[in-house]
């Protein structure tokens, strides 16, 4: 007889059938030939049109609402103002300061004040005009540290006036650390706000069933182009006062999100209880500008660094203070506040850290997470002093940053457990693709390379509101024709989280992509995740897909390995077919090897869940805040010239180095990691996200044609090189990939227009006119004596 199929381990190093190739997403070609569905594709029978009506004014209060004319319209079924939400929801339990429509005060230009639903958009347009509004105006403040210093409360939910949110942590000594350095760099460094620009503007459709027990309405179905399909539900059942199982959510396939829909925004609760009012479908899509004043975007922050340094680069000491303008609502300001100092830890290992972090209301629209939340501006600041401290004691800096390196297995200053850590190799790879020593000897004036790291979390280990069950959940059938179907709350949201599902399912169960289907994101037919945010669902949902994936491969090989009669271990799945190791010319396909399990099993399904470990951090207040099962790292080198006449930063290539513990799937790395740097690009020399005071709060650019983000004409040449460090958290070693890679790519570009030009660009973006004002400053200097000349005719820093 056999031996139990259930003890034989199979062989640890057997050949991946499906890990680490390179795949075409499994949603492409629906993309490519246009069929896609996304959330404004949506039409139901008897859909009205909504439209909300904003505030012109950046701060005032609400005298008086008539609605009247508008309701009294041909082809106007409802129209909702704030008496309609009178709770107050956030994505952060703690700092719910924000109402679907405003109830007593708008708090910023384009603040919603009412919504209407009518036959058609251009009747629903007509309707806003048709909403009398008085309002009294308020004094506005668009200066965090204005906003700090007045008596004038902004947000009418703050505590503490308008201060959001304040962080002051402190690990080891930092004065004497500083105080003991060989050198001290100082820097103050301002990171203008950016958007997200997705392709797909917010969308929402609201339906009701009408008909359910006692007289009630049935099940309400929210559609949204949302990135945090749970966390919508669960504001939806608040905001709107209906218990949970009433309530579905359902996103569609997405156009891009980087953070911009991870969280409820006004238009999903306008179409719910709109439809919740006339009884028949309502959608609302938002304009582009509408998405540039609904914004939650990259924070402005302005940061003053003071980091010490041994004479052999070795850091002492580094103490930061932040100044966040975190617009009108908290959004998710508490957390952000405190990744501005939390996750700068590492990859350089700090004997002592401090910082000190306030966010601030302002009269602007409310900024939030956006690809590497709250942790970009700050680790722009720390590359760039490292770069400084390097050119002032005479070394490489890439030699800087091997010697600062902490290792894998470490922990950090403020008691972070670091796992694999590829932070070495990244380096070494972009030392030599890059060409940096030789480069760094003989570019010409005009020209130089730039080189800086970073680190990011692979998920958050705990939810956004307290609770001890798992964080992702999958569950997995299998079919008789030899198919898997794939049930997971995740939010695939372009990053192509579906596609690495489906890699799992196919590695486990020898199936190709094309026989695994996954459906996602519904709440009423998906187990619960917590959505598409911290880089979270290569560890957390793939490993509770790979628990499921894995029972599943248990029973399979196991029915085989009983009619075959041989051990479970020489059976393996691959190729759409059950195989003998020992026998490969003994095979069944594998639809009959699912019948078989099935008879020995019946149906064919497995769950799996996943929660993370929580020995990751330490045990003070904001100790959780940034902790991870594992964090990923990054090098990258920069190559850029620039034109001294007109200022004019050309980036000509951008390496990226990625430690994402394991490719699961080749391409869709190297995408992310060549998007992130993109965007990094994009932040480093174009965007700006402007509210203007001078215009009473308006926008400078809401819009595509004016807020400038960089074409294929624009980009450089990007080179993705895969780093792999295992880690023993992720499923296969797996770590994140879609946010680390973007950290780098502004510090870099900072630090090769210094090595080119000899000017130091501590605000961004580096438009034109600012490196011309640099530029000048330097030449005064030289003039005057008091710098030489920055290249000599060898190419070498002066």
């Amino acid at each position: 007889m056999p031996d139990d199929p259930h003890s034989e381990a199979e062989p640890l190093a057997r050949e991946a059938w499906q890990l680490g190739r390179t795949h075409r997403k499994v949603d492409a070609m629906e993309r490519m030939r246009g069929i896609t569905r996304y959330t404004d594709d949506l039409k139901l029978p008897g859909m009205l049109h909504g439209k909300i009506k904003r505030s012109p004014h950046p701060h005032a209060r609400i005298v008086s609402i008539d609605t009247s004319r508008a309701e009294a319209m041909a082809g106007v079924h409802a129209v909702v103002t704030g008496q309609d939400f009178p709770i107050p929801y956030g994505i952060i339990p703690w700092t719910p300061d924000e109402n679907a429509l405003a109830v007593d005060k708008a708090l910023h230009v384009g603040d919603g004040i009412a919504a209407v639903a009518a036959v058609d958009e251009d009747t629903a347009i007509e309707a806003l005009d048709a909403i009398d509004v008085v309002y009294e105006i308020l004094p506005a403040f668009f200066d965090p540290e204005e906003a700090l210093a007045a008596d004038v409360t902004i947000n009418p939910y703050a505590r503490k006036g308008n201060l959001s949110k304040k962080v002051e942590l402190e690990f080891g000594d930092v004065e004497g650390g500083l105080q003991d350095a060989h050198l001290v760099i100082e820097g103050e460094y301002f990171f203008e706000g950016t958007t997200h620009a997705a392709i797909e503007p917010h969308c929402a459709v609201a339906h009701v069933e009408r008909g359910g027990s006692a007289g009630e309405d049935g099940l309400l179905t929210v559609w949204s182009a949302t990135q945090v399909s749970h966390y919508l539900h669960r504001e939806l059942a608040k905001v709107l006062e209906l218990p949970a199982h009433r309530i579905r959510v359902i996103q569609p396939p997405l156009g891009g999100a980087f953070g911009g829909k991870s969280e409820p925004f006004d238009l999903e609760f306008c179409v719910a209880k709109l439809a919740m009012k006339t009884g028949r479908p309502v959608k609302i899509l938002y304009t582009r500008e509408e998405v540039f004043y609904s914004h939650r975007g990259r924070h402005p922050m302005r940061m003053k660094y003071r980091t010490g340094f041994r004479e052999d680069g070795t850091i002492t000491a580094v103490d930061a203070r932040t100044v966040l303008d975190g617009g009108a609502y908290s959004s998710f300001g508490l957390v952000t506040t405190y990744y501005s100092g939390q996750l700068l830890c590492s990859p350089y290992a700090f004997p002592a850290y401090r910082f000190h972090s306030r966010r601030a209301y302002t009269n602007k629209p409310a900024c939030g997470p956006k690809r590497g939340h709250g942790s970009v501006q700050p680790r722009f600041a720390i590359e760039v002093q490292l770069d400084k401290a390097a050119v002032a004691l005479g070394l490489d800096p890439i030699e800087l940053r091997r010697r600062n390196d902490m290792g894998a297995g470490a922990q950090t200053v403020n008691e972070f457990r670091i796992g694999s850590n590829g932070f070495l190799e990244c380096l070494r790879r972009v030392e030599e693709s890059s060409g940096w020593v030789e480069k760094r000897r003989t570019l010409p004036y005009g020209r130089g390379l730039g080189v800086a790291g970073s680190t990011y979390i692979s998920g958050t280990n705990y939810p956004i509101y307290p609770n001890a069950m798992p964080q992702a959940a999958v569950q997995i059938c299998l079919d008789r024709s030899g198919r898997a179907r794939v049930f997971s709350g995740a939010n695939d949201i372009g990053q192509g989280s579906n596609t690495m599902l489906a890699v799992i399912v196919g590695e486990e169960l020898g199936l190709p992509l094309e026989d695994v289907r996954v459906l996602s994101a519904d709440t009423d037919l998906c187990p619960v995740d917590l959505g598409a945010y911290s880089s979270r669902i290569t560890l957390m949902v793939g490993n509770a897909c790979l628990q499921a994936a894995q029972a599943l491969r248990r029973k399979v090989r196991g029915a085989v390995a009983k009619r075959w009669e041989i051990p479970a271990r020489r059976v393996t799945l691959m190729q759409r077919k059950a195989i003998d190791i020992e026998d490969p010319d003994r095979h069944v396909d594998i639809a009959q090897a699912f019948q078989w399990a099935e008879e020995d099993h019946g149906l064919l399904g497995e769950v799996g869940s996943y929660n993370t470990p929580k020995d990751r951090h330490g045990d003070y207040r904001g100790g959780t805040i940034g902790a991870s099962p594992a964090y990923s790292f990054t090098a990258h080198v920069a190559e850029v010239e620039v034109d001294d006449e007109t200022g004019v930063v050309d980036v000509k290539t951008i390496w990226v180095a990625h430690d994402c513990g394991r490719a699961l799937s080749r391409r869709i790395v190297e995408g992310q990691m060549e998007g992130s740097a993109y965007m990094g690009f994009a932040e480093a020399i174009m965007e700006q996200h402007i509210v203007d005071p001078g215009h009473r709060g308006v926008h400078s650019a809401p819009s595509l044609l004016d807020y400038r983000i960089p074409t294929f004409v624009d980009t450089p040449e990007l080179r993705a090189l895969i780093v792999e460090a295992p880690d023993e958290q992720g499923p296969y070693g797996a770590k994140e990939a879609g946010e680390g890679p973007l950290h780098p790519s502004i510090p870099a570009i900072a630090n090769a227009i210094y090595d080119a030009v000899g000017v130091r660009m501590d605000e961004l973006p580096f438009t034109p006119p600012r490196v011309l004002a640099a530029l000048e400053r330097r030449r005064a200097m030289e003039a005057a004596g008091e710098l030489a000349p920055h290249k000599a005719a060898d190419g070498r820093i002066g």
